[in-house]
């Protein structure tokens, strides 16, 4: 296969001071909340018609899969991570703040721009075919869910640099600072009902997990005994906050979005992360030995590289394999969710979406790694923060409502004219 043997060409190159480990919880990270949504999809064929319901409803044990499928406090450690390399090689090169942004927001943005012209124009399409507007509501919110992180995640981006310099001067107190301002807005939210400080936990508990990664950088991470301790510790948190507090069980997709873990964030997602980081840190060595395996690097390698594709476009995925199976009299979607038949197809359920998603992310990646070469080196940094929060501000729109003019009339269409703008904006076309 072309594309294996130019991965393994790659993988080969690679320098024996790269962080292998790194990539490879990008990528099991990644895929693990992919297979995670695939999981729980409760989209079923119940008397001639599309159903759907809500698993962690139905089956409210299953909302502890969450502590396994919860793995974005991974993403953004990696994420900070990589910042931090890439910010140190930005220094050694003489390359200001706008020299380093630019290819940054290239890589993020190409893709996630192609999937909203391509869920604009169907949603298009569907007006004109008469659809309800409820309708392409709901189909456009789903098909959208991936972005909603894109979204937090610029903003961590264009942080970055300042949040790296607040860590080398105050170290892990940096992180205590953010952590303290998390848990005040927890405290607000539950001891005061006051809930719209709440929502500036997108900031405070996603760049503290971030920063985890800056400290792993640093090697200021402890032997494997402090390692496992604090992740005890975390985890021990992490279970008193949701057996004897407040906090739902679910870390993520609540039924409740009234209370939920993720909208906005809650300490809950820091005390996740830390079990996770400290847990995963004590088995760096051992599988930094084991990505010296050339097979292992390059399929670490291979995913990398159309990593932003198979992330943004799986639901979409799916979504196209439920329409072909309803067109053909819901074949293989008459199991209720949560019934016995309903968890026995979902091994194969998964496995028919990944081998689609394989052609998909091959006809599609391409975009992806020509963006990392692209760049918007010739626009001040002024122009680039703004182009990109013009973006977040209208993908967090249509994360949150979709398509199909809900709550308020073209809603949606000013968002969608806010992420072409701002990615104009910010990013030269490639």
């Amino acid at each position: 296969m072309p594309i294996w043997n130019q991965a393994r060409e790659l993988a080969a190159k690679t320098p024996d001071t790269r962080n292998r480990y790194v990539d490879f919880l990008r990528a099991v990270s990644i895929l693990v909340v992919i297979i995670g949504h695939w999981l729980i999809s409760a989209v079923y064929f119940l008397d001639g018609e599309l159903a759907f319901a809500h698993l962690f409803s139905i089956q409210p044990p299953t909302r502890w899969l969450t502590w396994i499928f919860q793995v974005m406090p991974v993403f953004f450690i990696v994420g900070g991570y990589a910042n931090a390399v890439s910010i140190e090689r930005a220094q050694r090169k003489g390359l200001d703040y706008a020299g380093w942004l630019s290819g940054r927001l290239t890589r993020l943005m190409t893709p996630l721009i192609v999937l909203l012209v391509t869920w604009a124009i169907l949603a298009l399409v569907m007006h004109l075919s008469g659809a309800d507007s409820e309708l392409i509501q709901l189909v456009t919110r789903a098909a959208l869910i991936p972005t909603w992180f894109l979204a937090i995640y610029i903003v961590t981006v264009l942080l970055a640099p300042s949040m790296f310099w607040f860590w080398r001067r105050l170290g892990f107190v940096s992180i205590g600072i953010l952590t303290a301002i998390a848990v005040l807005m927890d405290i607000l939210f539950f001891a005061f009902e006051v809930h719209w400080p709440a929502w500036s936990n997108y900031f405070w508990v996603w760049l503290a997990i971030h920063s985890l990664g800056f400290a792993w950088r640093d090697g200021r991470l402890g032997n494997a005994a402090q390692l496992l301790f604090c992740s005890a510790v975390a985890l021990s948190l992490l279970c008193l906050l949701v057996f004897q507090g407040p906090y739902p069980s679910a870390m993520v997709g609540s039924p409740d979005m009234i209370l939920s873990n993720t909208t906005p964030p809650k300490i809950t997602l820091l005390a996740l992360g830390l079990f996770q980081f400290g847990l995963l840190m004590v088995f760096e060595q051992p599988m930094r030995r084991a990505l010296t395996g050339l097979r292992l690097w390059t399929a670490t390698v291979l995913v990398n590289s159309m990593i932003m594709t198979i992330y943004l476009w799986h639901i979409t995925l799916s979504m196209a394999l439920i329409g072909l199976l309803y067109l053909a009299d819901g074949t293989g979607m008459g199991f209720e969710p949560g019934s016995l038949e309903w968890w026995l197809t979902r091994p194969v359920w998964i496995a028919l979406l990944g081998v689609l998603l394989v052609p998909m992310a091959l006809l599609l990646s391409p975009l992806e790694r020509m963006s990392r070469a692209g760049g918007t080196k010739d626009r001040p940094a002024r122009r680039q923060v703004a182009g990109a929060m013009m973006l977040c501000l209208g993908i967090a729109f249509l994360a949150r409502f979709g398509f199909g003019g809900i709550p308020l009339p073209g809603l949606d269409i000013g968002a969608f004219l806010l992420v072409i703008v701002g990615a104009g904006v910010s990013v030269r076309p490639l």
